[in-house]
């Protein structure tokens, strides 16, 4: 299991439904692009995330499963399961940020959460659960 996970802003969401609805859109195609590969990207690839912070708060990850290098950035390969965590604040930031996984939010379990019922449904419609 990875040691170190990223953190990255999504940047124009308001809501994690937003987030769901974009990655529905794109189709099967999962992955984020980057201007320089991370130092310890090789830990990544062994169980590392990338959390998504949406709107001040950390919503939900994907798993990081390659990077690829392209002519002038590196494309990040994700999962296609979002996995929703409990709600972890942070503050602004540019770029990404490295997270221990002791510091990482804790993954939800469906029928863990308080969510309600029409919010559920969308996430299951939407693949998350």
């Amino acid at each position: 299991m990875s040691d170190i996970h990223l953190v990255k802003l999504c940047v124009g969401a308001d809501s994690l439904d937003d987030l769901l609805g974009w990655e529905k859109a794109r189709g099967a195609v999962s992955y984020i692009h980057t201007r320089n590969r991370p130092t310890r990207w090789e830990e990544l690839l062994d169980g590392g995330s990338l959390y998504w912070v949406i709107k001040g708060v950390i919503l939900c990850r994907r798993e990081i499963v390659s990077f690829d290098e392209e002519a002038d950035h590196w494309r990040v390969g994700l999962s296609t399961k979002n996995i929703l965590t409990e709600a972890q604040p942070r503050r602004a930031f540019q770029g990404w940020r490295y997270l221990k996984p002791e510091d990482a939010p804790r993954d939800i379990i469906e029928g863990e959460t308080d969510l309600p019922p029409d919010m559920m449904k969308a996430l299951k419609e939407a693949g998350v659960w």
